[in-house]
């Protein structure tokens, strides 16, 4: 039998994450209160025939004491109980967004407190469980169905894993540094397409602008050196534990240049290695050059 006990931050896609597995043919259990694990392992235990793949929502509502979960599993592993931690995580810039976009209230919040303050103590209590994680899977930029793939490779075909998920992320210089960038390149060394008439109004994900920027030698040199640096990295950041890589590639307003080169990164990073990898356009779609 698969056990997966899928926790994380509240806003991080927990919840979704147990409908895929459920969809995905898991036989799915949430929020049940900790003291109750032990109960239900041992049931399952006994009707392995019935139920080949279980996974287990478990978030900071499950009881006063959730500090002392990873005690609690550990005494489950030791007496022979297997199962795996799915953690399901954001950057508290994008848990904020969300909450306030479903207008919810935090779980660790009281009426005195701001929902900053509830994101920073479900940290704390979640660290020991996050630092024994099998697999962690960052939301802040991942679509629903990149989502959805990344959970199929890794609970359904079985895939190798390992914690990382590369994201390449265009913008615009005059809108702002992504604040989550871990890695930031400019690209303004080559001649922006505003400045030309039947270019203006497109962008780097319409042909002619993208003919037009790798019509110079520079932006091809530029992607191979930037794939060689990211084929160094990544091994280097998956043995360190790192779960999150945010390259950012910046023009001046995010249209042309930036995504052009963003997408044509994205291509020849993709089936280069066992890590999750997304793509996305901030400012794709502001006015501006």
């Amino acid at each position: 039998m698969r056990f997966v006990i899928v926790t994380g931050m509240s806003g991080g896609g927990r919840a979704t994450a147990l409908r895929m597995l459920e969809d995905a043919g898991y036989y799915c259990v949430d929020n049940l209160p900790i003291p109750l694990i032990a109960g239900l392992m041992e049931l399952l235990d006994q009707a392995t025939t019935e139920y080949t793949k279980v996974a287990l929502g478990l978030d900071v509502r499950a009881g006063l004491n959730f500090s002392d979960t990873m005690e609690m599993l550990e005494q489950l592993r030791s007496s022979g109980h297997n199962f795996e931690i799915l953690f399901m995580n954001a950057s508290d810039e994008v848990l904020v967004k969300r909450y306030k976009e479903s207008r919810r209230n935090h779980p660790m919040t009281t009426q005195d407190d701001r929902l900053e303050d509830g994101i920073r103590k479900e940290r704390e209590v979640l660290a020991g469980i996050l630092s024994k994680a099998d697999y962690v899977i960052d939301t802040s930029n991942l679509l629903t169905r990149e989502l959805k793939a990344e959970l199929d490779r890794i609970f359904v075909d079985n895939e190798d894993y390992n914690s990382l998920i590369v994201s390449i992320l265009s913008f615009g210089f005059k809108n702002g540094v992504p604040q989550d960038a871990d890695l930031v390149f400019d690209v303004r060394f080559l001649p922006n397409p505003f400045y030309i008439d039947e270019l203006k109004t497109k962008t780097g994900l319409d042909e002619e602008v993208r003919e037009y920027v790798m019509s110079f030698p520079e932006a091809g040199e530029f992607v191979d050196k930037v794939v060689d640096m990211l084929d160094f990295l990544i091994p280097n950041y998956v043995k360190e534990g790192k779960y999150k890589l945010v390259v950012g590639i910046g023009c001046t307003g995010g249209k042309h240049r930036s995504v052009t080169l963003a997408e044509c990164l994205y291509k020849r990073m993709q089936n280069r290695g066992q890590y999750g990898l997304t793509l996305s356009h901030r400012d794709v779609t502001r006015a501006g050059k």
